[in-house]
């Protein structure tokens, strides 16, 4: 079992820090949410072209992968009150930036295009200082499992809450009053950052430069453990994708499609509401292949799902599988990296998820195109299925070195 870090927290002390890094999350999170839905929607309604949106999408998590390394070195020096207080500040400012151009329409693509960068980057900032400071307060495995369960709901109240306030704002004073109630939303993370311990900061040496990403990268199981990682995300990213197009195909309504995605998003919360529940009965190498195996079969069903229910029940049953995947991931990787560069290994695991949300759409929509939705699900689940092995020597691997 890993050792209790010097500033563990237990019972109630790790309820009220953890209650501080959900709201957090949230309030960074919800922000970048809305203005994603917003930014896209407004070019639109000026008049600007359809790969506008596309560069716009791009540039939310171009950001992240550019400045993941630096945010998890921050995070390892300085703790999490310095990291939050940039990405507060990086979110605001771009969210001010999307404001202040609803004043000049004519500026509209050069200013959302940093806006975009500036509220991307300040989010993965403040996740990967959010994600840092919860697993130093997990006293052991079952405990890191519990946090990144509970951490895990924060993202998807975020999606609901960013989109659904910048649309109903929208719709009653305009793009302007969404823009400045986004911009607002990141201060709630600084009040509650008060309730976070704060930790001595660490001396910077001088070779803190980009080849100890290398180093990191030759910690036994880590590359196993990222490349497990990349395929389950690119199964959200692909499922996100294929469902509208396998359900136009379909001749589905847009409701139908809809709902068979919120059901899909309502069974990843249910499985991190229920993991809290039966971790010290978990074991992540098991968890991490049976997800695998169970993704790999829902991608083969989905195109033999003819009506909006069937593809709902499988959404669900993805939805479980893949909702289960991040407190496994997120706990192995704790325990497989060393405690003063967690900061740094969580900032590795952002980049190949950002680039997967950059890069597999426009892989998928050229295999899609090539050989038809069905066929690239087929493709998917094959691949995902071939991952469950590696998966269950990842862990293999840390308890060799536990020994």
């Amino acid at each position: 079992m890993p050792k209790t870090p010097p500033d563990a927290a237990g019972g109630a002390g790790l309820g009220r820090i953890l209650a501080a890094l959900i709201v957090g999350q949230i309030c960074l999170h919800a922000c970048m949410t809305g203005v994603r839905m917003a930014a896209p929607l407004q070019a639109l309604r000026e008049g600007h072209a359809a790969w506008v949106v596309g560069v716009l999408m791009g540039l939310f998590a171009a950001a992240p992968i550019a400045l993941a390394l630096a945010a998890g070195r921050l995070a390892d020096r300085r703790g999490y009150h310095h990291p939050m207080r940039i990405a507060v500040v990086l979110t605001m400012l771009g969210a001010f930036i999307a404001l202040a151009v609803t004043w000049l329409p004519r500026f509209t693509f050069p200013a959302m295009c940093a806006a975009a960068m500036l509220v991307g980057a300040g989010a993965n900032v403040g996740l990967i200082a959010i994600q840092r400071t919860a697993g130093r307060h997990a006293v052991d495995t079952t405990a890191l499992k519990r946090v990144f369960s509970w951490l895990g709901l924060a993202p998807a109240l975020a999606n609901v809450i960013g989109p659904v306030l910048a649309g109903a704002l929208i719709d009653l004073g305009g793009f302007r009053a969404a823009y400045a109630a986004l911009l607002v939303l990141p201060l709630g993370a600084l009040a509650w950052a008060r309730r976070v311990p704060k930790e001595a900061p660490r001396p910077r040496t001088r070779d803190a430069a980009a080849p100890r990403a290398r180093d990191l990268l030759r910690t036994p199981g880590l590359r196993r453990l990222l490349a497990v990682n990349w395929l389950l995300s690119s199964s959200w990213d692909v499922h996100a994708f294929l469902v509208p197009v396998l359900g136009h195909e379909r001749g589905f309504s847009a409701s139908a499609i809809g709902l068979v995605l919120g059901v899909f998003a309502l069974a990843v919360a249910a499985v991190r509401l229920a993991i809290p529940l039966v971790a010290q009965h978990l074991r992540e190498g098991q968890v991490l292949a049976g997800c695998m195996l169970w993704t790999a079969g829902v991608f083969v069903l989905y195109p033999w799902a003819h009506a909006p229910l069937a593809m709902a029940a499988l959404a669900a049953a993805l939805g479980l599988a893949l909702g289960a995947v991040q407190p496994m991931i997120m706990a192995t990787l704790h325990q497989l990296t060393p405690p003063d560069r967690h900061g740094e290994a969580i900032a590795l695991r952002s980049m190949t998820i950002n680039f997967s949300s950059a890069v597999m759409p426009l892989l998928f929509g050229a295999l899609g195109a090539l050989v038809g939705a069905s066929a690239l699900f087929w493709l998917m689940g094959v691949v995902v299925g071939a991952g469950a092995l590696p998966a269950r020597h990842v862990v293999a691997t840390r308890a060799a070195i536990r020994t």
